[in-house]
Formats: structure tokens, C-alpha cells, sequence
């Protein structure tokens, strides 16, 4: 399950390593980047959003991280060893770690961010099932212990998309994992200004001086991250045609998401590239709550997948052809787990089949709620076209248009949509993050584990761990089939197509 550097390092996930590249060097001291978000939520373990696992990557550090070829190595991590019996592992920080306070990193500071990391992220739930401690054997040693051998610890904590184990100080990681912090002290290559921090406008970086990063050439998110500016800024712009005219007239560097129908007018502008940076491309999705009626209603949810065409929802999203593709299978179309289980119960899409179903669902006209996101262009789009399709099937539905950050924080609320709650929300994942079950949390169906829409089957949770025990490709892609049709069947999410977003600088 090879990938290369492009496939990771590239569209959203390209920003957090710009400081490392000669971009950055040629423009001089400071970078002016457009996010592809506005910043309001600066706690990288309590939301998934891609705007603050960047934030997370600016500020802090982890213990490992992958390289070009995924695998992976060492970050804050000097040396490291596994018992015999392979179920104690013992890691040993590296020298000159420490906090922008000033505070040395200690092993303990590690436990705990690992542990407050494990109760959010899909990949680390998983490992904690099997971990029957985790502490700082002293100050530099950190241990962790196991109730079985598992093959994939290392690739856990240096998971390399949302959530990433990001290393904060012990009293701020022992905060309630499903609670934000308000602090952003890291040991990473740069600071957080946040009395620069303007939401809705302005975030600043600037510089760790202190920070030593390791000797090895930088590789993926591993190797030496070397800070070639002094200050960053990431500049919020809404409006897509401001984002243009700022790239072509000098006054930001990078760009982060470029609309498909800006992109050729761009491309034509002197000075400007214009690159699909991620070949796996990204996955729209159009997410379930699973608690708030009508939605709670299983057929209610496949109705709704029955109606949703991705062709029609590409084409209006996306618009420019050479920027999309239909892709039914929830893992990615071309890497090892693709898959067509379980898509005859939800495909070909069919307005017709979906009033049947949501005749059978016994639904009577409640309303409802889809939050869009009219700050991301895709998924304002995405919103709005659903919003039509279940008009279209006979579905009372209310549109409510707010920026990301807020659906973002909205999202997390269980209440009934009389009271402010929600029932779907449009949003999308790189294809790293969707490559197998543990790593795509839309599948997590354990209802105090689960990402916003909580589902909660526990023939799912099982498959999920057929594949966690699944010891060879052939074994994996079994496993991960029958995952697939099951999520499928219960509907966590509507898989709305494969799309790919240039980056301009």
C-alpha cells in the first residue's frame, strides 16, 4: 500500500510544509499564504478539520512521522526498542526538544498527548484497545505496553492526516480529549502569535529560534524541518476572484485551493503555476447525524444515497472535467482497497428508486437541516445540490448557510434540530485519509468514539477489527469489502465523487 510524496504531501496537506521549501526561501522573510479556511478552532485532537491539523503542523511535533515512501521514522524519537515479546516498546527523545516556553519535552508531556490523541482519532482508538499502559519510565523514556503484539504502533503514532498525535505539555494534554484547549504551545519550528490572531482574517507564525530540527534531509512530513522564513501569514480570503487577483498581482506566494473555473485564467497569468499536487485526488462526502431525527431513520439515509448522483453533483461542485472523476468505492479508486461491495443497494442513482424508500421509511415531511458551507467553494456547492436533490424526492429541507469554522463547532452539538442542531453537512478528505478502515473515521461506528454523526453498529466495529488483525493484502482487502458493505447498509456517510484542487503560487 505504497504512495508517493505527491499523494501525501500535496493539495491540503501541501501549506504545513512550505517553510521547508524553496518557495519560501525565494520570496524572503515572510510567506503570505490563502488557506483554504478561515482558523477558529486551534485544538488538532478535538476536530478533524483539515484548517487545524496545519495549524498542528506549524506549532507542534510528533514522535514519528512518515516519509516520502509512508514509512515511519523517527521525528522527536532518538532511539527506540520492542521487547522480545513484542508487546513492550520503549522510546528514548532526542536532545534539545522543548517548549516555546522554554520547558524541556518530557516523556510524561508525550503519555499524555498519545493518550488524549487515542480517545479521538480512529487509528488510535484502535491501538488503545490494546494498550495496557502508556508513562514516562523518566524524563527522556517513554513506555508504552501492550496486551498483544501489533504490527501497526508505529504507523499509528505517525499518522500523518487529521488526527495527527501532534506532542503538547502534559497539563494541557490531560484537557478532556472532547473539550478545545485554548493553548498553542508547542516544540515545533514555529510560534503561534496569537495576539496577532485576527479570525475571520489574519493568523501569524513566526520563527522558533530554539527549535533543533533533526540532521536527516526532509522527507514527507519526517527528516529535518527547517524554517527558511521568519513569519508566516496566512491571509483569509473568502472570495475566490480576490484569492486570483492577490496570487497574479504578487501580493500573497501560494494559494492553497484553487476553483477549477478560476484555475485556466490563472494559468495564463505570468509568474503564476498552476498544479494538481495529490494524483488520489480528494473525497467529497455528505454526512449522516445518526441521532437527530429524520436522519436517525436508517431508510431515511438511504433514500437519500439512492438520489444523490455524483455526476450531478461534480458537475455543479467542480464544474472543469479535468478536475473530477466518478469513484463509488469509499477507498480510493486506484490504491489497493477499492472496492464495489455493498454499492447495488445505494447505485445507479435513481430519484425514482429513493421515493420508494423514503415511502417506506415511514417519513412524514420533518424538516431537514443541512448545514453549508459557503466559505469553501466545493462544499457550498455540495450543500446546495443535495439541497435540491431531496427537494426533488419530496424532502422538507432547510439550507443554512454558514462558514466552515462554524459548522466545524455546530457540528459537535447532538440536539434536535428545533433546537440547533443538524441533520446533514457536506464535507471532504484527501485520499490519504480514506485508505483503509482505520484510518478513515467516517467509518468508526462505535457511538462514543465516532466522529460527529455518531453512528453506532457493532457488526461494524467487528469488521473493523477483522481488518486491524488482517495480516496480508489479499486478508485486508476481504476485510475491507466487508466493511465497506456494511457502511454501505447502515449509511454513515454518501461517498459524493473524487475531485482534485490545483495550488497556485
Amino acid at each position: 500500500m505504497k504512495l508517493s510524496r505527491r499523494a501525501f504531501v500535496g493539495g491540503a496537506l501541501a501549506a504545513p510544509f512550505l517553510a521547508g521549501s524553496g518557495l519560501a526561501q525565494s520570496r524572503g522573510s515572510v510567506l503570505r499564504v490563502i488557506p483554504h479556511a478561515d482558523l477558529k478552532n486551534i485544538d488538532p485532537i478535538w476536530t478533524t478539520a483539515y484548517i487545524s491539523r496545519n495549524h498542528g503542523y506549524m506549532i507542534y511535533d510528533t514522535l514519528f512521522a512518515m516519509d516520502a515512501d509512508l514509512r515511519p521514522r523517527p521525528q522527536m524519537v532518538d532511539t527506540w526498542e520492542e521487547s522480545a515479546d513484542k508487546k513492550t516498546w520503549t522510546f528514548v527523545l532526542r536532545e534539545g526538544l522543548a517548549f516555546h516556553d522554554g520547558r524541556p519535552v518530557t516523556a510524561e508531556d508525550c503519555a499524555a498527548s498519545l493518550i488524549r490523541w487515542g480517545k479521538r482519532d480512529g487509528m488510535g482508538q484502535q491501538l488503545f484497545t490494546i494498550v495496557e499502559s502508556v508513562k514516562g519510565r523518566d524524563a527522556k523514556t517513554l513506555e508504552i505496553k501492550l496486551a498483544r503484539p501489533y504490527g501497526l504502533l508505529l504507523d499509528s503514532i505517525g499518522k500523518i492526516s487529521s488526527n495527527v498525535p501532534f506532542i503538547m505539555p502534559k497539563e494541557i494534554a490531560e484537557t478532556d480529549p472532547f473539550k478545545q484547549i485554548e493553548s498553542a504551545v508547542g516544540s515545533g519550528p514555529f510560534i503561534f502569535k496569537k495576539d496577532e490572531w485576527v479570525p475571520g482574517s489574519k493568523v501569524v507564525y513566526v520563527k522558533n529560534p530554539n527549535y533543533v530540527p533533526r540532521k536527516e534531509p526532509a522527507s514527507g512530513a519526517a527528516g529535518g524541518k527547517i524554517a527558511k522564513v521568519d513569519r508566516v501569514e496566512w491571509l483569509y480570503i473568502p472570495d475566490p476572484t480576490t484569492c486570483m487577483n492577490a496570487l497574479m498581482s504578487g501580493e500573497v506566494d501560494y494559494y492553497e485551493q484553487v476553483p477549477g473555473d478560476l484555475a485556466p485564467m490563472l494559468a495564463r497569468a505570468p509568474g503564476v503555476k498552476i498544479e494538481v499536487l495529490d494524483p488520489i485526488g480528494s473525497q467529497g462526502m455528505l454526512r449522516f447525524n445518526h441521532l437527530v431525527a429524520p436522519t436517525n431513520n436508517p431508510l431515511v439515509r438511504r433514500a437519500i444515497a439512492q438520489a444523490l448522483s455524483q455526476k450531478e453533483i461534480l458537475a455543479a461542485a467542480v464544474g472543469n472535467p479535468q478536475y473530477y472523476k466518478e469513484c463509488e468505492s469509499l477507498f480510493p479508486c486506484g490504491t489497493p482497497l477499492e472496492s464495489k461491495a455493498g454499492l447495488d443497494l445505494i447505485r445507479p442513482a435513481s430519484k425514482e428508486k429513493a421515493k420508494e424508500t423514503l415511502k417506506k421509511s415511514g417519513y412524514n415531511g420533518e424538516k431537514v437541516v443541512i448545514m453549508q458551507p459557503t466559505d469553501i467553494p466545493i462544499s457550498s456547492a455540495f450543500a446546495l445540490v443535495a439541497g435540491r436533490t431531496l427537494r426533488d424526492i419530496g424532502m422538507n429541507v432547510d439550507v443554512q448557510a454558514m462558514d466552515w469554522s462554524s459548522v466545524t463547532s455546530r457540528r459537535a452539538k447532538k440536539d434536535p434540530v428545533e433546537q440547533g442542531g443538524w441533520n446533514l453537512f457536506p464535507t471532504w478528505w484527501i485520499g490519504g485519509d480514506l485508505l483503509n478502515p482505520l484510518t478513515s473515521v467516517a467509518l468508526i461506528a462505535d457511538a462514543g468514539k465516532a466522529w460527529p454523526g455518531w453512528p453506532n453498529d457493532e457488526k461494524l466495529e467487528a469488521l473493523r477489527q477483522e481488518f486491524a488483525n488482517s495480516t496480508t493484502l489479499e486478508e485486508q482487502k476481504k476485510a475491507a469489502a466487508a466493511v465497506q458493505a456494511r457502511a454501505i447498509e447502515i449509511g454513515t456517510h454518501v461517498n459524493l465523487g473524487t475531485f482534485f484542487v490545483p495550488v497556485g503560487y
